[in-house]
């Protein structure tokens, strides 16, 4: 219930920004579920484009969007930190923004291959910010 008193005290526009990483969360696991990887990349580069030429960016700024989705993502069962940056990125995307997707590998202390994904704006980290420099990042994936 204290959950939902906090989000009807939102301002509009943060209600409608978390219902909007909400649903990107959610489209984004459901696709995981049922397609391969492939079709997965191809349909959100499709849906995460700008839907204007010249579009304006929207009045949120990229660092809520992040939060919006970390918060959005303890709804959704199984968001890993790549469909949480998926799913940030789509929302800059559709928001006017540039995002870059950003993969990085390593290894943990007992050497176990680790992966991690997050999102950059204009080279600030939006999602994903934590231990960056535990990996080598690969080459960028911008849809």
């Amino acid at each position: 219930m204290e959950r939902l008193r906090k989000f009807l005290y939102l301002a509009p526009a943060d209600r409608e920004l978390l219902i909007r990483a909400w649903l990107w969360l959610a489209v984004i696991r459901l696709w995981f579920w049922l397609l391969p990887f492939s079709g997965q990349r191809g349909l959100l580069i499709r849906f995460s484009q700008a839907p204007a030429e010249g579009r304006q960016a929207d009045t949120f700024l990229p660092e809520r969007a992040g939060r919006a989705v970390a918060v959005a993502s303890g709804y959704v069962p199984k968001t890993t930190c790549l469909i949480q940056a998926l799913a940030a990125q789509a929302l800059l995307k559709r928001g006017g923004f540039s995002a870059h997707l950003r993969l990085g590998v390593g290894r943990d202390a007992q050497g176990q291959f680790q992966a991690h994904a997050w999102v950059e704006n204009n080279g600030r980290v939006i999602i994903g910010d934590s231990e960056l420099e535990s990996y080598r990042t690969l080459p960028a994936m911008d849809g």
